[in-house]
């Protein structure tokens, strides 16, 4: 029967899950045409799956990121194609972990042939980890705080950060518990549809978030040179807001974001920033699917009628880097980046800026899949975040990248 195929992941079949893995297949025949699977149970029992057909070398060696892909999920050379292009049977399901203490563990499976798949010549399994080693896991119910705060091991300092999502609301803790495997003291900070905190909040107070800044400042592990803060959609216009009024706040990252005050006015002290205004009559259901469109929403940014609306970040003393996908279908995120960054640099701010192609409203931390709609969970509406699969995992990979160095630059 010759030598069994081995499946390996190298350098280990457990790690991180924002690690790039080389995934090997030994053991084939030369020239072998095999089909590889991946497959990912959720928290929920949703099962997300990816293949693609392989060939293999000379001596029945196959090498992830060496040999093109010849069909299948994804084509070429992808090293991680069969994680980003992992893909949920049920149609409109997002990938996210919600108990970040366990992994998410992918099945990889290798197939005779490029047919049916009946005959299964080897498997592994990778681990992949969103808490590393050492890193704590602490609740925080302190005053109106709810959140939860990763520490790294050690005694630090460690620079700390304070990471908000979106709208969707909810305590989202696989990105902070990321960054804090990186190095960070991280706090993931609910402010909506969390608990006792309402889906859609009448207001928002500056103070709460004051709250959390002053709560982080006084961890001991956490070092005292300032606070960044880290912001996805409506997380993104509350990271601006907060480096803009708040002091301690050195370095600011909105993805996908805005410049204005979004969806929720902002009540600050002595004063409150009005809600940019949007008009739900502009929002375009499309007959089939239900999915909808809300780019054309919002006023028009540049119309001075708006400008109440305005975060002046042009009065931060902090350092901004702006991301965006330019294939946000959710709302003009480039845009709003870029009328945010044109305001800091005619005030002589320091700011980084990048656009991705391809990319679209939710990026997210490195081998996530797109996820293109998804029911959002405030407005239990079907919407179209936009992306394409491959330019979407190239800028997610580029993005974390940037963000965890510009954090350390500035921090």
């Amino acid at each position: 029967a010759g030598m069994a195929v081995r499946v390996s992941v190298l350098p280990s079949p457990r790690c991180l899950f924002d690690d790039p893995v080389q995934i090997r297949v030994a053991g084939l025949q030369p020239q072998q045409a095999v089909t590889l699977r991946a497959s990912l149970v959720d928290e929920s029992g949703e099962l997300f799956q990816a293949h693609a057909l392989y060939r293999a070398g000379s001596s029945g060696e196959l090498d992830l990121s060496r040999s093109p892909a010849l069909g299948g999920s994804y084509l070429g050379v992808e090293p991680m194609g069969l994680l980003w292009a992992l893909q949920s049977k049920t149609p409109y399901k997002r990938l996210a972990k919600r108990n970040v203490l366990t992994p998410f563990c992918v099945d990889l499976e290798v197939y005779e042939g490029h047919g049916d798949m009946s005959r299964l010549l080897g498997k592994c399994t990778n681990e992949r980890w969103f808490l590393g080693e050492g890193v704590k896991r602490i609740s925080v119910r302190e005053g109106r705080l709810k959140a939860t705060l990763f520490l790294p091991p050690g005694p630090g300092p460690f620079p700390g950060l304070i990471d908000l999502y979106g709208s969707g609301g909810g305590l989202i803790e696989y990105r902070a518990s990321l960054l804090a495997s990186r190095g960070f003291v991280t706090l993931a900070l609910a402010y909506m549809s969390f608990e006792d905190i309402p889906a859609m909040p009448e207001i928002l107070e500056l103070s709460y978030f004051e709250e959390a800044v002053s709560f982080l400042r006084k961890q001991q592990q956490v070092k005292d040179t300032g606070i960044g803060v880290l912001g996805l959609s409506k997380g993104g216009d509350l990271a601006l807001s907060m480096a803009t009024f708040l002091p301690g706040i050195k370095a600011a990252v909105s993805i996908s974001g805005s410049c204005f005050n979004s969806f929720i006015p902002l009540k600050g002290d002595g004063f409150t920033l009005p809600v940019h205004p949007y008009d739900l009559g502009r929002m375009k259901i499309s007959d089939e699917s239900g999915l909808v469109d809300f780019s054309d929403v919002l006023d028009d940014h540049t119309d001075p009628a708006t400008w109440d609306c305005r975060i002046p970040v042009e009065r931060s003393l902090a350092k901004f880097l702006f991301l965006s996908g330019l294939d946000d279908m959710n709302w003009k995120s480039d845009l709003y980046c870029r009328d945010a960054v044109q305001r800091l640099r005619q005030h002589g701010r320091e700011v980084e800026f990048y656009s991705y192609s391809g990319a679209g409203h939710l990026l997210e931390p490195p081998y996530l899949p797109l996820c293109k709609v998804s029911i959002h969970r405030v407005l239990g509406m079907l919407v179209h975040w936009g992306g394409q699969w491959r330019e979407h995992a190239k800028a997610q990979e580029d993005a974390w990248r940037r963000i965890q160095a510009f954090f350390w630059r500035h921090l």
